[in-house]
């Protein structure tokens, strides 16, 4: 089969699969309303008393949650020499949000047209795909540590013991991966690997040299471990502030906030919802979250209200607002030049 028939034949295979999971999605959600009219119906009249106030503390977070994934995005293309200020990076970054909540997998369409995004405003293809590559792998490591945090705050009660034990192995991995690198041996074998590797796929060698030059002009501004912190803060800050939005909701509600858990409830969901098997994972964000609030004491009703509340901060209101800056950078572009090509 040629490469063009496979890629036809996958995506018609992604479009059949995607209509059977929100088929059966929407079945479960239906049978689940159904069954719990009741707790649905408390979820609901808390959620037409929510305090003003108190939910304008929660938008606010969520907005400065945004803006630190774009601090971050733009601390990595000036590290190349490509400066953006913030006032042009935040409508690209809710762009590209609301073209990754719009399909199942929209992941990839919004970091696409960020791609161009960038490419339009002077950074190269490298510089590009590295400052995407990197911002998404301090944001993976930033989570990583929440999560860690909040199995150690939740204890033994619930899924927290298993994540602990799970990170534990891991570490016990890395670490005998460091110890082998030390061996000369292994590290020639590994430098063997990597060259061929490269030598067939030119694109890892690009990606390569470009993660080298990043590396390089960040040390030259800085040297040392110093220059990462702050990347690395702005990713934490990003989860961290938009963790907080999730909390100031329950807030917003009266509903007590159960701190022993709330902050490995929200990170455990963050997983689910980041492989977007529905649109910005509507509705398995909604459940796991409940459900994982409901492990921490919260009842179903209120655990429900909350993770409503904080959704239509973190994805229904980030919908309009991002398609209306994609709609205002696709109409200024197209009276610009075209972007450039690669």
């Amino acid at each position: 089969m040629s490469r063009a028939r496979w890629t036809r034949a996958a995506r018609r295979a992604g479009k059949r699969w995607w209509w059977l999971v929100t088929a059966a999605l929407i079945t479960v959600g239906l049978l689940v309303a159904i069954s719990r009219r009741g707790e649905l119906g408390r979820a609901w009249h808390l959620l037409t008393h929510v305090s003003p106030l108190k939910a304008a503390v929660a938008l606010l977070l969520q907005a400065v949650s945004l803006l630190c994934l774009a601090a971050l995005q733009r601390w990595l293309l000036a590290t190349g020499g490509v400066r953006l200020s913030l006032a042009t990076m935040m409508p690209l970054e809710l762009g590209a949000n609301a073209m990754a909540g719009a399909v199942p997998g929209g992941a990839a369409f919004g970091a696409a047209w960020l791609y161009r995004q960038f490419r339009r405003r002077g950074a190269d293809q490298a510089l590009t795909a590295t400052t995407l590559a990197m911002a998404g792998a301090f944001s993976a490591m930033a989570l990583l540590l929440i999560m860690v945090l909040g199995a150690l705050t939740a204890g033994s009660r619930g899924p927290g013991a298993l994540l602990l034990r799970v990170v534990a192995v891991l570490a016990l991995v890395a670490l005998a991966a460091v110890l082998l690198l030390r061996i000369s041996a292994v590290r020639r074998a590994v430098d063997r690997g990597c060259r061929r590797t490269e030598a067939r796929f030119g694109r890892l060698r690009t990606a390569d040299a470009a993660l080298r030059r990043v590396v390089r002009q960040a040390r030259a501004v800085q040297p040392g471990v110093r220059p990462w912190l702050w990347p690395s803060a702005l990713a934490v800050l990003n989860w961290v502030f938009d963790a907080a939005c999730l909390v100031a909701s329950l807030w917003a509600l009266n509903i007590p906030v159960p701190w022993h858990g709330v902050l490995l409830a929200y990170g455990l969901v963050q997983i689910p919802g980041s492989l977007r098997l529905t649109p910005g994972g509507v509705g398995i964000v909604e459940a796991g979250l409940t459900g994982l609030l409901v492990v921490y004491g919260l009842p179903t009703s209120q655990a429900f209200a909350g993770a409503l509340l904080y959704r239509i901060w973190n994805y229904w209101l980030l919908q309009p607002v991002g398609w209306a800056c994609w709609v205002a950078i696709t109409f200024r572009n197209r009276r610009t030049e075209p972007p450039p090509e690669g």
